[in-house]
């Protein structure tokens, strides 16, 4: 009986003292908080699948004529080349003027590289977290990891050039500003198909931030020694699609919708098959 006695005695404390750890441990749970940078502020909420809300011309205030197509022949862009670069340029126009300018996406798995990920028409997703911040894309896909936890870029004989690049960045209250450098140029990458290109020197400065509910913008600053003569400023924008919008696979070798036909021309196909002139 001494020892059922023990018995009775000790069970119900074990049961007690694992209850009371239990509402200890309750209590001392953290509180899921927001997302905050170095500093402690709250880091802004850009959930969601957003979209460009412009064609595929990568600088619409100066794309002539007004409105053009990136695919359509005699579109063009005026950025600060200088005359070796301009002349690349028009060379390039008149390649898409012949239908043979190529398309380095045309090859199924070639990332559209930094910045023309940020020009591409389907859906872009923005995932921020404290020590980085995520860009994807739904065609490619691509993805740009822009690093905030404060480190620098690497050192010069540690870069060598890529299609998304290196970038470094902070925030400044709700925008984000990151600086881009060690990118692929011409002859891996272009802007879009007017045939804008840069150089492996490129050095762009991002400021991403969401100036409305449903609206986000990234202004580009570009310099590149090698081809501007001054810096180039482009702007952006992306709308939230509608909630509960998802990223679709990107599956390029099973559903290449950009081949290219005996001519030698990159075409652009919907879902059916039909020539779409308007991207």
């Amino acid at each position: 009986m001494a020892g059922s006695d023990r018995i009775a005695d000790t069970v119900p404390m074990r049961f007690t003292a694992c209850a009371l750890l239990a509402v200890a441990a309750s209590f001392a749970a953290p509180i899921p908080l927001p997302a905050q940078d170095a500093e402690g502020a709250a880091l802004p909420d850009w959930s969601g699948v957003w979209q460009m809300t412009s064609n595929t011309v990568f600088d619409q205030a100066t794309v002539d004529p007004p409105g053009g197509s990136s695919n359509a022949p005699g579109t063009r862009e005026y950025p600060p080349y200088n005359g070796e670069w301009e002349a690349k340029y028009a060379a390039n126009r008149e390649r898409v003027r012949r239908g043979e300018f190529p398309d380095p996406i045309t090859t199924c798995g070639t990332p559209a590289g930094f910045p023309r990920m940020m020009n591409l028409p389907a859906g872009i997703e923005f995932i921020v977290k404290p020590e980085q911040v995520w860009i994807i894309t739904e065609d490619g896909p691509n993805i740009l990891r822009i690093y905030t936890d404060g480190r620098s870029h690497p050192a010069p004989e540690d870069r060598w050039p890529t299609y998304s690049g290196e970038s470094v960045g902070h925030w400044d209250g709700d925008t984000l500003v990151f600086e881009t450098i060690s990118l692929k140029g011409d002859g891996d990458t272009i802007l879009d198909r007017t045939g804008l290109v840069l150089s492996t020197q490129a050095r762009i400065v991002t400021r991403l931030n969401r100036i409305g509910d449903d609206l986000m913008e990234a202004q580009f600053t570009i310099e590149d020694p090698a081809a501007l003569t001054a810096p180039w400023r482009v702007a952006k924008q992306y709308r939230k699609l509608e909630p509960g919008a998802r990223m679709i696979e990107f599956a390029c070798a099973e559903n290449n919708r950009n081949p290219v036909d005996t001519a030698g021309r990159t075409l652009t196909l919907d879902r059916e098959g039909n020539i779409l002139d308007d991207l």
